[in-house]
């Protein structure tokens, strides 16, 4: 059992003081009780407790009644056997060490003879645990006992010595000001004990108030003089002159930070500012999201600043009343103060915040608040109390919202920078999430480096995480178990991956699910609803779009308060609030519990497929760039949506929501971004038409033309022929013709196709169908032979353009016009034109366009041997080509650059990436169709400058067959001239003139105005003689089945 007596008297069942407390009667009891205490383990006579009780009059039968007393003592203890008789009186068996008074007198005297070795710390330590002791005046409750008054001086006299001496073991350790703070008001309530003024002295004068301490001494010096007529002591005396030489000033405080196991990466940039901003600013607060790595800037921050400093960790502490406590225990005052006042009148009684400001009186201190978001409330009357009463005192606090306070100074602690998506692999390596990641990788995986196999992994991780510094090292300690490629392929389900942080970090660190839900558990019910519902925006969103998908009340006030702590955060000038990834997964699984998913997932999409389907108008007119970059805000919305779609299998939605992006994509010049999902949408139709669908059944068919070839597309490319074959009027999706006309060509032979068409565009009434009118008929015109009306069609519809002001087909018509040039062989109009529409191309950001202009320029620039400047295109183009995500133009860059290796005598390297450039060229559409043939001709030249004649013509042959099949006669030219040349080289000069004349023919008679097919013919002529004109003639009368059968022979 425990028996307590420094104050009221207690009995408590454990002899820990935590057990249940035992019922005492009245005062008698509690007085035998304590007589018995303060001679625990021995026994005390009968007579001595008479006298103890009762004093000189006892009453009559004095014993029997102490005999009764004893009896009901031992009833209210439980008949533990806790009191027994002895012929000389009664003993408490109690362990001395069960009684509070014991353990006190123990701890104090070995509080005592640790102080007299100088052993500081155990002094402290054990002075500390006797002060604890203490719950106020030693047997207060025991009546009129006699005994109970002479005990109680002499404890209280030997507390004010363990007082005295934790007090001189404290300021032995630099705890002046709190020592100060708490021995002014003992010295007020005993100003002639001369030591404890001295101590007073010593710790006024150690924390920088020599001047107190000297009229402390003075009023010591009068008081002495008028009440005893003495002087001071000379120990007293003595601290007087000590403080007069300032031999007592006082030591730094200095409370670390937590210990660093790591390298600090990443930060030096917010390092020099937040230090710099500590300097002029008195309260500086980091704020950012969980994991973001406010606490290790700040510990830097803290660890390389001068002069005094005080880290108080407060992640630890539940309720907000507790955080003085913290703030105490990390100056070395105790929530009760370093010298606990027996009676409650001393220290004690004032209040925790005004021993802490009274601590801090006259300090140069950097005050260093650790993790104050969920406390922040009274953090904030704190910190606001104390920066009010210390002039001295500078914060530094962590928060993931700022503390609302006057004068408050916020710097955001982003998550660490991401490499730019298209940087360089020595770009990438040197950013700092990519640093960090390197750098706690090779620490879990000794050898680890950065090179061409880890680096892409790695930024994908790094990007996954949004550039959190403790997402990242989460995952670079996996590690240990996991490939880095591996570890990227699982992050869809981080939250189980990146489950094993270090054992020593603080729990909320461990895991990224414990980041979050720290953050989580401290918004209200409405903030957590709508911070669930905005996880379905994958790309952020306006206050708009937020209001009418997530249908809350009061979303201008609820968002200000998840972007106030850190959940959200404002973006473009405030216009949008992004979600991090990993709070946005975790909110998804919180949307999900609630039952929420589906509803707000489809609220979500039908939203955006609302803003998309209004932009379309506007794409088609001069204001279409402001609108270009509206979409651009929503671009992961809007896929966000479609993928979800798709997922959902929502088809009709899904085929709405290709069909909308059209414009936007093709504007954009990321034509081949829909293909991928147009095809995993196309999976879930059969191979016809939508009812009531049917345009957006088309676009989706043909965007999914525009990606790798697959058997089931060719099936749905038959249904949208017949579709489109069939139409009456215009399509009501104005790039529904666009798209057609690029994956079908231009109609050359069905003279009823090409009247209906013609009769189609007469009924057009929008401006933009009307001018790209022109650019059809003039690829009629053109591969019908008449060149002049092409180049009219054209230039009518450049200037109908130019009036309308829409760029894209500005660009388009202006790339075709040169085309024509070239064919003609009028090069300087052909640069021209072409340079003009790359201008009007990179107005749109189109990297699809611009690639493909630089490619028919580099093409060009070949032709006139200029072959480095056609290098430059060709890598320009092909970097652009991969960001346009079109496949026929990464094969178009590979085939051009193919073009040069061969022409440098880099065989080997133009084989492969000829070889590239075949397997990812679609095999469906017009366009892929003349790529396709390019890459085909090429393949056969390469083999030729291999001396592989037999190699190369079968190349030719596929090509001739691969552009009759797709009714590209122009293209079949390239082929046909390719044999011509080889028959030519063989010494066949007659089959030779054959081909050429047919090559004429196909090329529409404009192709010998250029100067290669002009130069093979006349080599032809000449080798040929008088044969060349009736072989030529012979070509140009060949139709498509006598040209197979020919080169067939």
């Amino acid at each position: 059992m425990w028996y307590g007596v420094l104050g009221p008297t207690q009995v408590r069942t454990d002899c820990t003081a935590e057990g249940d407390p035992v019922p005492l009667g009245g005062t008698g009891l509690r007085a035998l009780l304590g007589m018995l205490v303060v001679d625990a383990g021995h026994v005390v006579g009968a007579d001595r407790l008479i006298d103890g009780l009762y004093g000189e009059n006892p009453p009559a039968g004095a014993a029997n009644a102490l005999q009764s007393q004893v009896s009901r003592l031992r009833r209210a203890l439980g008949g533990t056997g806790a009191i027994e008789l002895h012929p000389a009186g009664y003993r408490l068996t109690a362990d001395p060490d069960d009684t509070d008074l014991h353990r006190f007198e123990r701890l104090a005297s070995a509080g005592r003879r640790a102080l007299s070795r100088g052993d500081h710390v155990s002094a402290a330590r054990d002075l500390a645990a006797a002060l604890e002791l203490w719950r106020g005046t030693p047997f207060a409750d025991t009546g009129p006992a006699p005994f109970a008054a002479a005990q109680a001086a002499r404890l209280e006299d030997m507390w004010l010595g363990a007082v005295e001496d934790r007090a001189d073991a404290e300021l032995a350790l630099g705890h002046a000001a709190a020592c100060a703070a708490e021995l002014a008001p003992l010295v007020a309530g005993h100003p002639l004990r001369e030591r404890l003024r001295g101590l007073l002295m010593r710790a006024l004068a150690g924390s920088g108030r020599s001047a107190e301490a000297l009229a402390s001494y003075e009023e010591a010096r009068e008081l002495l003089a008028d009440r005893l007529g003495t002087d001071p002591s000379p120990g007293l005396s003595a601290v007087h002159v000590a403080v007069l030489r300032g031999e007592t000033d006082a030591a730094p405080l200095r409370t670390p930070a937590p210990a660093q196991l790591t390298s600090f990466v990443g930060r030096e940039g917010e390092l020099g500012r937040v230090a710099d901003l500590v300097k002029v600013a008195r309260l500086v607060t980091l704020i950012g999201p969980g994991g973001a790595g406010k606490t290790r800037l700040a510990v830097e921050v803290a660890s390389r600043a001068s002069g005094e400093m005080c880290f108080v960790e407060l992640a630890p502490v539940v309720d907000g009343a507790d955080v003085p406590r913290a703030v105490l225990g990390a100056l070395g005052l105790r929530e009760a103060g370093l010298l606990a006042s027996p009676d409650r009148t001393g220290p004690a009684r004032t209040g925790a915040i005004d021993r802490i400001a009274t601590a801090l009186a006259g300090r140069d201190l950097l005050l260093v608040v650790d993790n104050c978001e969920h406390v922040i409330d009274d953090v904030a009357r704190l910190l606001a109390r104390l920066l009010g009463a210390c002039p001295g005192l500078r914060v530094l606090a962590t928060s993931r919202e700022a503390l609302g306070i006057t004068g408050e100074t916020l710097s955001p602690v982003p998550p660490l920078a991401l490499p730019p998506t298209d940087a360089a692999a020595t770009d990438a390596a040197a950013s700092a999430a990519i640093m960090l990641f390197a750098d706690r990788a090779a620490a879990v995986l000794p050898g680890f480096r950065l090179d061409a196999d880890t680096l892409e992994p790695v930024v994908r991780i790094c990007r996954a995480l949004d550039g959190l510094p403790l997402a990242i090292e989460l995952a670079a300690a996996r590690l240990r178990s996991l490939p880095v490629a591996e570890v990227a392929a699982r992050l869809d389900d981080r939250f189980r991956l990146l489950s094993r942080g270090s054992r020593t970090a603080a729990a909320r660190h461990r895991t990224l699910r414990a980041v979050v839900e720290w953050s989580w558990d401290l918004l209200d019910d409405d903030e957590r609803t709508l911070a669930r519902r905005l996880t379905v925006f994958a790309g952020g969103a306006t206050l708009a779009a937020a209001a009418e998908v997530c249908q809350v009340d009061d979303v201008v006030d609820l968002l200000t308060s998840l972007a106030d702590k850190s959940l959200v955060e404002p973006v473009d000038g405030g216009r949008r609030y992004r979600m991090l990834e990993t709070v946005r997964a975790f909110g998804a699984e919180q949307l999900a519990l609630a039952g929420e998913a589906q509803r707000f997932r489809a609220a979500h999409a039908h939203y955006f497929l609302d803003v998309v389907e209004a932009a379309g108008p506007h794409l088609m007119r001069a204001e279409q760039l402001d609108w270009l970059r509206r979409l651009d805000d929503e671009y992961d919305n809007l896929h966000g949506a479609l993928r979800q779609a798709l997922q959902d299998r929502e088809v009709h939605l899904g085929l709405r929501l290709i069909s909308a992006l059209t414009p936007y994509w093709w504007l954009r010049g990321v034509r081949g971004a829909g293909a991928g999902l147009a095809m995993e949408l196309l999976a879930m139709l059969p191979d016809e038409l939508v009812p009531g669908l049917e345009e957006e059944y088309a676009l989706c068919v043909l965007h999914a033309a525009s990606g790798p070839p697959s058997r089931d597309l060719r099936v749905h490319l038959k249904v949208v022929d017949a579709f489109m074959a069939g139409l009456e009027a215009m399509p009501q999706r104005p790039f529904l013709n666009v798209m057609w006309a690029v994956n079908s060509g231009p109609p050359i032979d069905d003279a009823d196709y090409i009247l209906a068409l013609s009769r189609r565009w007469q009924r057009l009434t929008d401006p933009w169908l009307r001018a790209l009118m022109h650019l059809g008929l003039g690829y009629i015109k053109w591969y019908a032979g008449d060149a002049d009306g092409a180049g009219r069609e054209f230039e009518a519809g450049i200037a109908e353009l130019r009036t309308i002001g829409e760029r894209w087909g500005l660009a388009t018509m202006l790339s075709a016009s040169a085309d024509l040039a070239d064919a003609r062989g009028d090069l300087a109009r052909a640069a021209a034109l072409t340079d003009e529409a790359m201008a009007v191309a990179a107005q749109l950001d189109a990297p699809a366009e611009v690639a493909d202009l630089l490619c028919r320029r580099a093409d060009r620039r070949i032709a006139a041997g200029d072959l480095e400047a056609a290098r430059a295109d060709y890598e320009q183009a092909s970097r652009l080509a991969h960001r346009s995500g079109a496949a026929e133009l990464f094969a178009a860059t590979d085939a051009g650059l193919a073009v040069l290796a061969r022409l440098g005598g880099e065989l080997d390297r133009a084989r492969s990436l000829l070889d590239a450039a075949l397997e990812n060229c679609p095999t469906e559409g017009f366009g892929p169709s003349a790529t396709r043939t390019m890459i085909l001709v090429e393949l056969g030249r390469v083999a030729e400058a291999r001396d592989l004649p037999d190699e190369a013509e079968a190349w030719y042959r596929r090509a001739l067959d691969n552009s009759l099949r797709q009714l590209s006669p122009y293209t079949a030219a390239d082929a046909v001239y390719a044999l011509a040349e080889l028959s030519l080289r063989r010494g066949d000069a007659e089959t030779a003139a054959t081909l050429v004349g047919t090559a004429h023919l196909l090329s529409i008679g404009v192709g010998l105005a250029r100067p290669a097919p002009a130069e093979l013919a006349n080599r032809v002529r000449e080798a040929a003689g008088p044969a060349f004109e009736s072989a030529f003639s012979r070509g140009r009368q060949m139709d498509h089945d006598a040209l197979r059968a020919f080169v067939s022979r």
